[in-house]
């Protein structure tokens, strides 16, 4: 039920409600012995307290507020409703969370959910809420970047809010978003090939004094993302717009902001944090993939607004430059909202043609020749961007192309392991067969030369029959 950690906090609370001879074990007693507990000390630092002032604050309440009883009197202390409260309140919350044991911060947290106490009362003249202690054993989020050692992690959490031993403590950014800008720099991110048009009205979308919130549509495969990336390696250009120079973009983790959110407060209390800290980055951009999941994102019963609600004040007046990403159709649920969408510039990304598919793979060919230790030639990169189009139906170009030839790279160096292994066109046949789950030789890029003169082949191997060879011939071309 209890966690050790909490077993001797309640000890000590008990021992020091004794040793001051008070008729009741109150939350005060709790929270001094929490004050003086190290895990309670670390997340309490965390939360932006001043220890030594509330442990100054504690003792003078303990000392001057509760009546002592008379001495040599034996009396055990008994426990407070709000006392048992808390502790009941601690055990559920870890239930709900399917954990085990209750630990130091579930207690912290409980403590600010009886607000008429003294105890939540010195907390929250600290600056301490209960979002500020779940922010820290959820995600190791501390109120001031300053508090606690860069490797010390948040103790005294539950199974349900995170391990033991977790990740540093971070700012919001470092812990719901990927800096892009930083990964163009570390030249991490695959280049963008073509779509100059594109990348030229986003930025001029960027440049406007309002509503400069640009929403990439198009269908799933055809580069939207790598727009975003594009960008963010656009802007470490020199000849860059004053207006964006220095400006970055941070791509926004909608899976971890949503994370862990059981309580009604916890998902706008994590994006008003992203957004303070984006305020503090000059010229910072926000993108989000799937913009339209924001439509709902993060609402639960009893009222919680939904990601998309608590944007709009801030994609109207400009404050925050937001980039988004959707498809033809999840678009529609967004000019639903119309609110939503008045603030949003739309900008198509269209499937690129073959030839400009081509263009693309011979751009993004040395980053996989350097992976998979292979060379493509022209005729591979010709032969994934005809086959992807012709039989990867349910795709998109570039992507499904893109995805021959890594697919075709791999096969190729775990069959050779040569230094000086090629990918060909007929090494992409086979790919897109298995991935088409058609017949290899009806994924080859001579089909249609084999079925033009199919019937003089069967004539040559096959005589006297030519009315048969002419049906079977027939009969296969319209089978192809």
């Amino acid at each position: 039920m209890f966690s050790a950690s909490v077993e001797v906090v309640l000890h000590i609370a008990f021992r020091e409600a004794v040793a001051r001879r008070h008729a009741y074990l109150t939350l005060e007693h709790l929270l001094y012995a929490l004050a003086h507990d190290a895990d309670g000390e670390r997340i309490l630092g965390a939360c932006g307290a001043d220890l030594p002032q509330l442990r100054r604050s504690l003792n003078a309440y303990l000392d001057e507020s509760i009546e002592s009883l008379a001495r040599g009197k034996q009396h055990e202390p008994e426990q407070t409703a709000a006392f048992r409260r808390v502790l009941q309140t601690a055990v559920m919350h870890v239930q709900s969370a399917q954990g085990q044991d209750a630990q130091v911060g579930d207690i912290l947290a409980a403590i600010l959910q009886q607000p008429k106490t003294q105890a939540a009362v010195l907390l929250t003249e600290q600056g301490v809420t209960r979002l500020d202690i779940l922010e820290y054993i959820s995600h190791g989020i501390t109120k001031t970047p300053a508090a606690g050692a860069p490797d010390a992690a948040p103790h005294g959490v539950t199974a349900g809010h995170g391990e033991e031993g977790s990740a540093a403590a971070k700012d919001p950014l470092s812990v719901y978003c990927l800096n892009l800008t930083s990964r163009a720099r570390q030249g991490l991110l695959d280049p963008v090939i073509g779509r100059a048009d594109e990348l030229q009205r986003t930025i001029e979308v960027l440049c406007r004094r309002r509503k400069n919130n640009p929403v990439f549509v198009g269908d799933a495969g055809v580069g939207k993302t790598a727009m975003a990336e594009g960008l963010a390696s656009r802007l470490l250009a020199d000849d860059v717009q004053d207006v964006l120079k220095g400006a970055e973009v941070f791509a926004l983790d909608t899976g971890a902001l949503l994370a862990g959110t059981r309580f009604r407060g916890d998902f706008e209390e994590r994006f008003k944090a992203v957004v303070a800290a984006l305020g503090t980055r000059p010229k910072a951009i926000l993108f989000i993939d799937e913009i339209h999941a924001t439509v709902g994102a993060g609402a639960v019963t009893g009222g919680t607004m939904d990601l998309a609600t608590l944007m709009k004040p801030l994609l109207t007046g400009g404050d925050l430059r937001v980039i988004g990403s959707t498809t033809f159709e999840e678009f529609k649920h967004i000019e639903q909202d119309r609110a939503l969408a008045r603030r949003l510039q739309k900008i198509a990304i269209d499937e690129p043609s073959i030839e400009e598919t081509v263009g693309i793979l011979a751009g993004l060919r040395g980053r996989y020749e350097e992976h998979h230790g292979v060379k493509y030639t022209d005729a591979a990169l010709e032969a994934a961007a005809k086959l992807a189009a012709r039989h990867l139906r349910d795709y998109r170009l570039p992507d499904s192309a893109i995805d021959l030839i890594d697919e075709a790279g791999a096969v190729i160096k775990l069959r050779t392991r040569s230094a000086d292994a090629a990918v060909d066109a007929a090494d992409i046949e086979p790919v897109v067969a298995r991935m088409a789950r058609i017949p290899a030789r009806q994924a080859s890029s001579t089909d249609r030369e084999r079925l033009r003169t199919l019937e003089e082949s069967l004539e040559r191997v096959v005589f006297g029959q030519r009315e048969a060879v002419h049906v079977v011939a027939q009969a296969i071309k319209r089978s192809r």
